[in-house]
């Protein structure tokens, strides 16, 4: 989109410092991407730069998860930070200025646009089904994640004309090429979500170190189809994980959270070092003494979340006390990598699909949920219903981004809203309004 000036220079550094010592050298005001993206050195660079457009804390590695969190509470959480913007999510008032919004939009375009110029000048190489899939995981998970926030829910068996967002497959690297775009339909944003993360699983590797492999791109595509209520792939796409992926729940529910480094259950983790990355689920949800803001957290964990349990469950005690509040215990590490896809979630997604379709691959739904259960020392559920198996992925994934996204695909109300009021979905940033005239505002906002 507009934002270039990172693009720009990292073209021109890797220009600058990979050249030969006999390569003529172009004017820098002429560079091209082309003699820079000819080095598979260069693109696995300008890809690493995308991973971290991705993972920015205002993307993936926080902001978004806290918007999803706050705009779906009832009571279950108190905000208690001095930001304003959460503030707006929380009591369900957000405006086009907010700042947290257009930072989750300009910098996920950033990152569309990135993976745009590395498949534009993609050269053929050993590595160059790897790049292109990396590329496609990245662009797809962003557009799949835009679309939740930006356009009004999904809904399974319609047209889905609603406003979606402006599809930008070219990459822009030269500021008077910029075009503006009108927004496509959600189904059409959809489509090229799924496109994008099935290309990505046919061309990624079985494993790729930190980087996102087949499993990875699988694994969004599962919640991609669960948002979309497409239950039969949904349950194939997480069952392919949990039997093809190598991953495994970790041996406690402790184990999963708090990590330096991937483990078992990490099918994809945004890394976070103390040099690079900023993890903005520990800024809000831990207290001073383990890096967040506050003494008691800027979001704690309030007593009607906790009726969910009854009995035993290391779930109901994976809490701390900051200054006379409950904390969760999940972000409590400043410089941990940030847990983007659990393969607990693969299992909850299994056994939802399954329940709904009456079908029993993998494992039935039941046993699925107490796999679960077992890992937490919860006692295991007979005669399983479908709010058990919702019940169960509030006590699981709770804290990690979920909660409004679950509560528009089950059609649920919020706080007396409901799933589909238009001030559930985010404003388009004004700053992009303003720039682009073919930019529609959502409905509830104006420009």
């Amino acid at each position: 989109m507009k934002h270039l000036n990172l693009i720009l220079l990292l073209l021109a550094t890797f220009f600058f410092v990979r050249c030969d010592d006999n390569l003529e050298l172009e004017p820098a005001q002429s560079l091209t991407p082309g003699p820079v993206l000819a080095n598979p050195e260069n693109t696995r660079d300008l890809l690493i730069a995308a991973y971290d457009f991705a993972g920015e804390n205002e993307v993936l590695s926080g902001q978004s998860q806290l918007a999803s969190e706050l705009l779906a509470n009832v009571g279950e959480l108190t905000w208690r930070g001095t930001f304003v913007e959460p503030d707006e999510f929380d009591i369900k008032q957000m405006t086009a200025p907010n700042f947290f919004v257009q930072e989750l939009w300009e910098i996920s375009y950033e990152g569309i646009n990135q993976t745009n110029v590395i498949l534009d000048n993609l050269q053929v190489s050993d590595e160059s089904d790897i790049i292109e899939g990396e590329a496609k995981f990245i662009r797809g998970t962003l557009y799949f994640e835009l679309a939740r926030f930006f356009a009004l829910p999904y809904e399974a068996g319609s047209t889905n004309s609603q406003l979606g967002l402006p599809i930008m497959l070219e990459g822009v690297v030269d500021a008077g090429a910029i075009t503006f775009p009108t927004r496509n339909t959600l189904e059409e944003v959809y489509d090229q979500i799924i496109r994008d993360l099935n290309d990505a699983y046919n061309l990624l590797p079985l494993s790729n170190d930190i980087f996102a492999d087949r499993y990875a791109a699988q694994a969004v595509l599962a919640r991609a189809y669960l948002q979309q209520g497409n239950y039969a792939a949904a349950r194939d796409a997480a069952d392919d994980v949990l039997n093809n992926s190598g991953h495994a729940l970790a041996t406690t529910y402790a184990e999963a959270f708090n990590n330096e480094t991937d483990g078992i259950e990490d099918i994809f983790m945004w890394q976070i070092t103390p040099q690079d990355g900023e993890n903005d689920f520990n800024t809000f949800w831990a207290i001073r003494d383990f890096g967040g803001r506050s003494i008691t957290g800027d979001v704690t964990v309030e007593a009607p979340y906790f009726d969910l349990f009854t009995g035993s469950d290391d779930r109901s005690t994976f809490f701390y006390e900051g200054s006379g509040t409950i904390v969760t215990s999940k972000w409590q590490s400043q410089f941990a990598n940030v847990p983007y896809l659990r393969i607990a979630e693969m299992h909850l997604i299994r056994a939802e699909s399954n329940f709904r379709l009456g079908t029993a691959v993998g494992l039935s739904p039941e046993d699925e949920i107490n796999t679960l259960r077992v890992r937490s020392n919860a006692v295991p559920i007979a005669g399983l219903t479908l709010q058990d198996i919702l019940d169960e992925r509030k006590r699981e994934l709770g804290f990690e981004g979920h909660a409004l996204h679950d509560a528009k695909r089950l059609q649920l109300s919020i706080d007396g809203r409901p799933y589909n009021d238009d001030l559930l979905v985010f404003p388009i940033p004004q700053r992009e309004l303003d720039a682009n005239p073919n930019l529609e505002p959502n409905p509830g906002y104006s420009n």
